[in-house]
């Protein structure tokens, strides 16, 4: 065996799984821009009832249109709106015509709103069901006392407004809801990075070809010298 078959052989095989990488990437992203039109579909579909028992699985973005009350209770989840600023998530209980008590998640407010008054009673509201998962290993716990928020758990936010463990985000809502910004479900928060992990493999894939032959040109060059 050549001494430059086994350099060659290697570099090769780490092609080759490289761009296989970079190809199973790009199907993930297929992959994942159906599952993100599916979503936005769902999103932008036909309202339903409130689901008697909560599924998220299955209720995950449901449209819904509600009547009822906004009542004045109001938790405050921090967040960061671009070219706005710091601000908060305004969740109050809402009841519906039909007697449920959920969670309602109003929308946007910068900071220095927070100790506005803000229009409760009867609305009629469009909306989603969503279960968010904004928690991650470097959020914050919850300042409940303080009423401040780092995340929308809805678990602990029922309790504090006693309400069911069901939260519907805004779409919109009549009479409107003066200093507050609805934040609408969409795929904007859903991350699709396949491309960027497919051309990053692609990417290697030709540095490590590029090494590979400039390995062996160098042991020809030995060799021949």
């Amino acid at each position: 065996m050549s001494r430059i078959t086994l350099p060659l052989l290697t570099g090769l095989i780490g092609t080759a799984i490289l761009v296989w990488l970079g190809t199973w990437q790009m199907q993930r992203l297929e992959w994942k821009r159906d599952i993100l039109t599916e979503i936005q579909a769902r999103i932008g579909g036909d309202p339903a009832p409130l689901p008697a028992t909560r599924t998220p699985e299955t209720d995950r973005y449901q449209p819904v249109q509600l009547n009822g009350t906004v009542e004045p209770e109001e938790l405050y989840v921090l967040v960061s709106q671009k070219r706005v600023g710091a601000g908060y998530r305004v969740i109050s209980p809402f009841v519906t015509d039909d007697g449920r008590r959920i969670l309602l998640d109003r929308g946007f407010i910068p900071v220095d709103e927070r100790d506005t008054a803000r229009d409760g009673g009867e609305k009629s509201i469009n909306g989603n069901l969503h279960w968010p998962d904004d928690r991650t290993s470097a959020t914050p716990d919850n300042d409940i006392d303080g009423n401040t928020w780092f995340a929308r758990d809805i678990a602990p936010m029922a309790e504090v407004l006693g309400t069911e463990p069901l939260l519907v985000i805004v779409r919109n809502m009549s009479p409107t809801d003066p200093g507050v910004t609805p934040l609408a479900v969409d795929t904007s928060g859903i991350p699709n990075d396949h491309l960027q992990y497919a051309i990053t493999w692609y990417s290697l894939a030709v540095v490590w070809l590029i090494g590979t032959i400039a390995l062996v040109w160098r042991m020809r060059q030995t060799k021949e010298g």
